[in-house]
């Protein structure tokens, strides 16, 4: 089989984020034919429908990468009980102009980390709901809610240190990897 390319959409900046670490947890445990990218997003402008008419080259850029990768992975914080803004901006554009959404038709998955006790709940729904009406075929279960209590669950290169957290990632893997599998048949 060919390598499967994931595009991974990480919602948060910030250079310690732990979702970026939750990210690369899950590219460790995936089969050595999925190949993950991760695709940048902090240098986009927001979404303008005047751009509708011209994309600007960093928009173009996005939607290139999105329609390359043969499967999705967002992994997403919570902030304010919904999705960041960035990560919605990159959402925005690379579902615009209308009739050329670059996200429509694939298989994804949404997971997420945070240091409250809903570990990204209510964001992990609030992106479902716009995934759907993007046509993004979003694995339901299991769910991933990662609750950060220490900063060494998982380190910056994505090994976890919890047997029981490697454990229930692995899990959801094999599910992604299998769903993926299932899409692109």
């Amino acid at each position: 089989m060919s390598t499967i390319k994931v595009a991974v959409l990480v919602g948060s900046l910030r250079k310690a984020s732990i979702n970026q670490r939750l990210a690369r947890a899950v590219e460790r445990l995936a089969p050595k034919d999925f190949a993950f990218e991760h695709i940048r997003i902090d240098d986009l402008p927001p979404y303008n429908q005047d751009f509708d008419a011209d994309y600007p080259a960093a928009g173009r850029q996005l939607k290139q990468r999105v329609e390359a990768a043969d499967a999705l992975l967002f992994v997403t914080p919570e902030y304010n009980r919904g999705i960041p803004g960035v990560l919605k901006n990159a959402i925005d554009l690379a579902s615009r102009p209308w009739g050329t959404n670059s996200f429509a038709g694939k298989p994804g998955a949404v997971i997420g980390a945070s240091i409250g006790a809903t570990g990204s709940a209510l964001a992990q729904q609030h992106l479902r709901n716009v995934l759907a009406y993007l046509d993004v075929a979003t694995l339901a279960q299991p769910e991933v809610f990662v609750q950060f209590k220490d900063d060494g669950l998982i380190d910056a290169e994505g090994h976890v240190a919890s047997e029981g957290t490697q454990k229930f990632l692995q899990g959801f893997v094999d599910r992604y990897v299998a769903w993926v599998k299932q899409h692109l048949a």
